[in-house]
């Protein structure tokens, strides 16, 4: 029955994409051109995911400071077009766009060991008001879904609304949410997690969230992000 009902709907409105309107692929509305300019991110820092001339196991970056998280999954990087989805998703309330990137997304494969948790990074409540979504959530529940990985969204709480990052310089984006996550109190957590977000500039946000993790006990903890911001000097 579902799937005499996704043929009916398509026959009825059929896949078109979003970034060119043109026709869309199978099960994606975008069109086969744009998927494959969509910016892979498949050279890059083994530990932090930043995108790279050549694979490195780590980049300079973490060579001087070592990530608190153990690796880093981010198959894209952000860059034209898959930032005008994700701001559109993020920004303009197009859960149209949140489905494409979430597809897009589960047809990539973890190169890491999957986790025994899936956590998306949360939203101040003010903020989850304000915008009616969390976007990192709404890209974890399709994702937990393809990898078999449980999902929780009541664990990793934020304190505090933070400043917007995008404003930020790196160390004001660390001083910002320094101090801004916390654990919900008596739940018991596995040996291995994975913090989730959409995107991954300086890292500062998910750091924070590594850290709160690390010192409630958790041995390890991996960061996923659809997509990683290339170095602004690179």
């Amino acid at each position: 029955m579902d799937a005499l009902f996704e043929r009916l709907l398509r026959f009825v409105q059929p896949w078109r994409c979003l970034l060119c309107a043109g026709g869309g692929a199978a099960g994606i509305d975008l069109c086969a051109d744009c998927i494959a300019e969509m910016p892979r991110n498949r050279s890059c820092c083994g530990r932090c995911a930043l995108p790279l001339a050549a694979p490195a196991a780590l980049c300079g970056a973490c060579q001087r400071r070592t990530p608190p998280w153990d690796a880093a999954w981010a198959p894209f990087r952000y860059g034209w077009p898959l930032d005008r989805l994700e701001a559109r998703f993020k920004f303009g309330a197009d859960l149209a766009a949140g489905r494409v990137l979430s597809t897009l997304w589960q047809r990539e494969t973890c190169p890491l060991p999957l986790p025994h948790l899936l956590l998306a990074v949360p939203l101040h409540r003010s903020r989850l008001r304000q915008r009616g979504y969390n976007q990192a959530l709404e890209l974890a529940r399709p994702l937990a879904r393809r990898h078999g990985v449980p999902l929780r969204h009541d664990v990793l709480q934020r304190l505090r609304r933070t400043e917007a990052q995008t404003e930020l310089d790196a160390l004001d984006r660390r001083r910002n949410v320094r101090g801004a996550f916390t654990l919900r109190a008596g739940i018991a957590l596995p040996a291995h997690v994975a913090i989730l977000d959409d995107v991954m500039t300086t890292g500062a946000t998910l750091a924070e969230c590594a850290r709160v993790l690390k010192r409630a006990g958790v041995r390890r903890v991996d960061v996923w992000a659809l997509a990683r911001a290339p170095s602004p000097r690179g």
